[in-house]
């Protein structure tokens, strides 16, 4: 909890600030701040309410979603506190409000708030709350806006990410290239981190490897080929062994010798004529700088007449000298036909020249890629062996918005409901719990919702738990569950003598995402007519939704 000495959790360990400075308590819609005034005005400031997080649909015309954003939740909540110029700010916008309102703000934080939380990385459903926040009703409306921000975006690009790497499947390598193309430096950022858990290996982002430990990869651009004009560019043409015991004084030698048995190679012979020259001095120098790591990007002038032979010479020249290099990138043209060719190639160099492991080269594509795309390089056969990808994935292009909502379902112990003439945005009032029901094959099967006052599920005792739609009455089916799940738990418990759950590190999230993902059934996951998961509510809550609704509709008169 927030004290004297700074935001602590259990055991006295320290939460650190959010990731990004921005995330304050300002950082949240004029209304909030409003309704608190109103709130306190009215002597309700400190009524003990009960908000759910959740979300109506999910994204990308799949059936499942990957929950991401707890954490930032969580340390924007250990360190809620309005500094004195963020009050200055407030009295400035609202100046209307009595000063006593602008004391009260000063002096707030999240004590006496208490979170619960599906864990981050799991797979979700729709209507399910990810979250529950309980505490007083003007703190909490506080954290509406910027819970639904935190949450939002994260679970959207995250479930692109796991999308992603659903269609390209676990063997594949896939790079989040996304940076340059994300919505300003935040949304990079974020990007990298929930791509990072949603499945991928890698990112281009260096301030996200930094903060958050994600592996780094990248190569050059197409300035770095095209700003070369030839050899004589190379001043350092030295280049030593990979071991230490010799050095070659002349590289760019050695690389067009290596071309020029490759231009006579019997079986290569047709596939190319003469190479771009100033494509070979860039590729050398490259090699140079990176004999470890050479991968180049082989599409500036020509794929096969020219990229990929150059490359080839100097992976050849790094053989010699005992490098192994990476492979190439193809960043535009037919990926499938190129990456065919390109394996083909080096298949016959290897063969020709006896390199061990040459025709396994690493061939990875970039260019606008997608889910569809990568599908369509699925079914027509490649040679891929990564995929960097960068603007649909970062922007979630095919979907720009999950639809996160904050909803009040409890207020000094007394169940809410909002109701709608779309059923579909009907709340589920209470504080609930909610339970993940699992089958003999260990697939889940249904998740459950909950009175907070009724006992959990129970497994292997025969018992069957009728499970309902929360509004279709026809809609139910009894479940015998042979593992039982409780889904929210303890993430900040306020003045309760409840346990905190500890914030794992990224890759435990990752981990689990993984872990959940391969728990589903496939039916659930494919990308085309997906069957929908089951969310249901026990019977008793069923009634008392549709009891409360029946209560707080009004009764129309006909005359």
């Amino acid at each position: 909890m927030a004290n004297a000495n700074g935001p602590m959790g259990e055991e006295g360990r320290s939460i650190p600030q959010t990731t990004n400075p921005m995330v304050t308590p300002l950082l949240t819609d004029l209304y909030q701040f409003t309704m608190a005034y109103a709130y306190w005005k009215a002597g309700k400031h400190l009524d003990r309410a009960v908000f759910d997080l959740f979300y109506r649909k999910n994204p990308f015309g799949g059936e499942y979603t990957v929950f991401g954003g707890l954490e930032e939740c969580i340390r924007l909540i250990a360190n809620f506190k309005l500094k004195e110029e963020e009050i200055s700010f407030l009295r400035s916008v609202m100046p209307t409000c009595e000063d006593g309102f602008f004391d009260y703000l000063r002096a707030i934080d999240c004590s006496d708030v208490e979170v619960y939380a599906i864990p981050e990385g799991s797979v979700v459903f729709p209507k399910i709350p990810l979250m529950r926040i309980e505490g007083p009703v003007a703190v909490v409306q506080l954290l509406e806006t910027p819970f639904v921000n935190l949450v939002n975006y994260a679970s959207l690009v995250t479930t692109n990410a796991a999308r992603h790497r659903f269609v390209a499947g676990k063997s594949k390598n896939l790079l989040e290239f996304g940076l340059r193309r994300a919505q300003g430096p935040d949304g990079g950022i974020s990007a990298s981190r929930y791509c990072y858990m949603g499945g991928f290996d890698s990112t281009s982002n260096v301030a996200a490897g930094r903060l958050f430990g994600i592996p780094l990869r990248g190569t050059h651009s197409h300035a770095f080929v095209s700003s070369y004009m030839g050899h004589d560019e190379i001043i350092g043409k030295a280049l030593q062994s990979h071991d230490g015991s010799s050095t070659c004084e002349d590289f760019v030698s050695l690389v067009q010798a290596w071309l020029g048995k490759i231009q006579w190679t019997d079986s290569l012979r047709g596939v190319f004529g003469e190479t771009n020259q100033s494509e070979l001095a860039a590729f050398t120098s490259y090699a140079l700088a990176f004999p470890n790591n050479f991968l180049t990007l082989v599409d500036t002038y020509d794929v096969m007449r020219s990229g990929v032979p150059n490359f080839c010479a100097v992976a050849l020249a790094l053989n010699d000298l005992g490098y192994k290099a990476v492979g190439i990138r193809l960043d535009s043209g037919d990926l499938a036909y190129l990456s065919i060719e390109a394996r083909k190639f080096f298949q016959a160099i290897e063969k020709e020249f006896s390199v061990p492991s040459f025709g396994k080269m690493n061939i990875t594509a970039s260019n606008d890629l997608n889910e569809e795309t990568i599908d369509a390089l699925n079914k027509q056969g490649h040679e891929v062996d990564a995929f960097g990808i960068g603007t649909n994935l970062v922007t979630c292009y095919a979907q720009p918005a999950l639809g996160c909502v904050f909803k009040l379902v409890e207020i000094n112990n007394q169940p809410r409901i909002k109701l709608s003439e779309d059923v579909t945005k009907v709340s589920i009032p209470c504080k609930k719990r909610c339970y993940r029901l699992y089958g003999r094959e260990g697939y889940p099967l249904v998740d459950i919702m909950t009175g907070g006052n009724e006992p959990p599920p129970k497994v292997n005792v025969g018992e069957r738990i009728l499970c309902r739609h929360p509004f279709n009455e026809s809609k139910r089916a009894y479940v015998v569950p042979q593992r039982v799940e409780e889904l929210l738990k303890c993430y900040w418990p306020g003045y309760s003598d409840k346990s905190r759950e500890e914030l794992p590190s990224l890759e435990k999230i990752r981990d689990r995402c993984m872990k959940h993902l391969s728990q589903m059934r496939p039916d659930h996951m494919r990308r085309l007519n997906p069957t929908p998961y089951k969310v249901s509510v026990s019977a008793k809550l069923y009634d008392f939704i549709h009891f409360l609704w029946l209560s707080e509709a009004p009764v129309g008169e006909l005359q």
